[in-house]
């Protein structure tokens, strides 16, 4: 292998929108010799926003890989987008990741997405960094976002810098550098901020620099005995035992090391690189991966260490349409993927082809002949995987758990506008949702509209410019709805009796069934209380098959998926004329039934915003959200902003983004997230009755 294990990082950037990722990104790549100079996001010449689209609105939209080298150490380095349409990218990028650096605008501090990505890394166990960016910025306040990190995002930041000044040139103390509190020097960085140049401390800054290193060391003997007694014995502890210290608990998830800077203009960026090669983890460092291992006569767990000599194991979590075939992204857990070769997909009972292996590195790629143990590779050749699918030795097959993503809120038809373009747009379609799990797209055969469905208005846009100007798709687009779904009020039990001659045969068959909502899951379960004293067991197998085939038919006010239903059967009937297709019948009849009875009712989608306003706008703001029948679910004072968070109707949001900006003069931000559903007023209801 070219690289040790141990010294690959597989890191994401994460953060809100806007904080400064790609920013972080570019100067990481300039620092490490990877380009010879800095792309900037404003401009649209960055590495990993290489799309069309995230160059024109400055934003990422795409995940993009990018591999360096620094301090010894090989990269794998995501970058991910920031907008909640696309939290789909961070999701499957952080469930393959082994570390994080977390970036926090230090005027914004944690906002509404940062809570959101917080959340992700919790839930994928992913040790992190932070790195509080733009502290040139007017209103930045380093000590306020540490407090914010610790108060709303419960977690346990470390600061290991602290910051020279804060805000932009023309105030009193501007910021104009670091201090490392552990080697305690001041750190000023060359014009293109791609060194940091060491300096004695000034006498001015001294006592405040002395009192953040006792606090920093305070914090860290809590983790490590050996520090502790350096602390009581009132000595210095050793850079390499602090480094130690750090790197630990880093991996433990007990701490976040903290390192600032503004990335804008490269101040601290060489830094947060070498946090990254010190404190995250490499793949050694993870415990070894976990998965069903599928055998023929049983299932039982099973694990897979990081080790070449391991049985190879690997998990597909992107996959980028190209005219060359599918380029699919595997992060490769064990053993060694080989060009050429052939793999199972174990969820899928097919072996799949390995035809090429590359290296990504933003929109440039370069080809190998071998994906070692712990790195993240693009496969050429897999025909039938998807992201979230296993490829595994065939001689050893294991399923690793895959990538949950959330439901679809909001839909838009399109229609083309010549038989030629249907075959074309079908194609097309098929494609995108192969590269993005949470697009839909279904046609409905009475109307001849295709519906597509993503997370937001965003989402469709960016989908409808990829149909009209990547593919040249003449197609009509219609205006966006809501994703409603169909529920019940109250529970109901209905009973559906098959009586018939069919085929001058008699068939007889009786179900007595339960329908009630439920709080506990979206979706519809099926369970069963019948008893098979004098019914063959498979009669109750083609009853409760029947019910889950019609819960996925759609409910009876206007055909949206059900949800938040529970089915039980409660008993079952039979002579000896029964069979399978009388109990269908009567399973069938039993569930309408009581779908009836049970009051039916549509559910509608409901966003979680988060708003931040200048104080002297938020009774407007406040009276415009109760007008979308919108809750306040409270408020918040951050200096001379407010930030609301409220819960509204997604049918009342469309266009929300441009309200906002009229209500404020263009000063607040706003971001939302799919919350809940909720049931509909009944006009909504009536609009779909005859």
């Amino acid at each position: 292998m070219s690289t040790k294990i141990e010294n690959i990082r597989n890191i994401g950037i994460i953060a809100h929108i806007d904080a400064g990722k790609t920013t972080v990104t570019e100067r990481m790549l300039f620092c490490c010799g990877s380009t010879h100079r800095v792309g900037e996001v404003d401009k649209g010449t960055t590495e990993t926003d290489f799309d069309e689209e995230e160059q024109e609105r400055g934003i990422t939209i795409y995940s993009a890989c990018v591999t360096f080298k620094w301090a010894g150490k090989t990269v794998n380095l995501l970058d991910t987008p920031g907008h909640v349409d696309f939290t789909a990218e961070v999701e499957r990028c952080l469930r393959v990741l082994d570390g994080g650096v977390v970036v926090f605008s230090a005027r914004e501090g944690v906002e509404a997405q940062s809570e959101t990505v917080w959340r992700q890394a919790n839930k994928y166990k992913v040790p992190r960094i932070c790195f509080i960016n733009k502290l040139d910025r007017e209103g930045a306040s380093f000590s306020s976002v540490v407090s914010e990190i610790r108060n709303r995002l419960e977690g346990n930041p470390i600061p290991i810098q602290m910051p020279v000044g804060e805000g932009p040139a023309h105030v009193a103390d501007p910021f104009r550098g670091l201090i490392d509190l552990i080697r305690m020097k001041y750190v000023e960085f060359t014009d293109d901020g791609s060194k940091a140049v060491y300096l004695d401390i000034p006498s001015e800054l001294m006592d405040d620099a002395e009192l953040a290193r006792q606090e920093m060391l305070e914090e860290l003997c809590n983790f490590d005995n050996e520090l502790m007694e350096c602390l009581l014995q009132e000595e210095s502890p050793a850079d390499d035992l602090i480094h130690r210290v750090l790197r630990e608990a880093t991996l433990a998830q007990q701490i976040q090391p903290l390192v600032c800077g503004s990335a804008l203009h490269g101040i601290g960026v060489p830094l947060v690189l070498d946090a990254v090669a010190r404190y995250l983890p490499s793949p050694l460092d993870m415990p070894p991966v976990t998965g069903l291992a599928v055998k023929k006569r049983k299932e039982e767990h099973e694990s897979r260490k990081p080790d070449a000599s391991e049985p190879f194991c690997g998990l597909v979590f992107k996959v980028l349409p190209a005219k060359t075939g599918d380029l699919s992204w595997v992060r490769v857990y064990s053993g060694e993927l080989k060009s050429n070769s052939r793999v199972l997909n174990p969820g899928k009972d097919k072996k799949e082809n390995v035809a090429q292996l590359w290296k990504v590195h933003g929109s440039k790629r370069e080809q190998i002949q071998l994906g070692p143990t712990g790195d993240i590779i693009a496969v050429i050749g897999l025909r039938s995987s998807v992201t979230g699918d296993t490829l595994c030795d065939p001689q050893h097959p294991i399923l690793l758990e895959t990538i949950e993503f959330p439901e679809t809120v909001i839909s838009m038809a399109i229609e083309p506008e010549t038989t030629g373009d249907r075959k074309k747009l079908g194609e097309v379609l098929e494609m995108m949702k192969r590269q993005d799990p949470t697009f839909r797209a279904t046609e409905n055969e009475d109307t001849g509209q295709t519906l597509i469905s993503g997370m937001g208005e965003l989402h469709l846009e960016v989908i409808k410019n990829r149909l009209l100007r990547d593919f040249n798709l003449n197609v009509k687009v219609h205006k966006p709805r809501v994703n409603y779904r169909e529920s019940v009020k109250e529970p109901a039990t209905a009973k559906g009796e098959c009586h018939r001659q069919i085929a001058g045969q008699s068939h007889f068959a009786e179900v007595q069934l339960q329908i009630e909502p439920t709080e506990s899951a979206q979706g519809l379960s099926v369970t069963s209380r019948a008893s098979l004293e004098d019914v063959p067991a498979e009669f109750l197998s083609v009853v409760l098959d029947e019910l889950r085939n019609r819960s996925e038919g759609g409910g009876v006010i206007g055909g949206f998926p059900l949800s938040k239903l529970k089915v039980t059967v409660l008993a079952l009937r039979s002579d000896e004329t029964s069979n399978e297709i009388a109990f269908r019948i009567a399973a069938g009849m039993a569930f309408e039934s009581a779908l009836q009875k049970a009051g039916p009712i549509i559910l509608e989608p409901v966003m979680r915003l988060k708003i931040t306003t200048p104080e002297e706008h938020m009774g407007d703001f406040v009276g415009d959200l109760q007008q979308r029948r919108a809750l306040i679910a409270g408020t918040e004072n951050r200096g001379k902003f407010t930030e609301i968070e409220a819960h509204a109707p997604l049918a009342e949001l469309f266009g929300y983004s441009s309200a906002m900006r009229s209500l404020s003069q263009g000063r607040a931000g706003v971001s939302m997230e799919p919350f809940a559903y909720w049931p509909a007023p009944d006009s909504v209801a009536a609009s779909y009755q005859m």
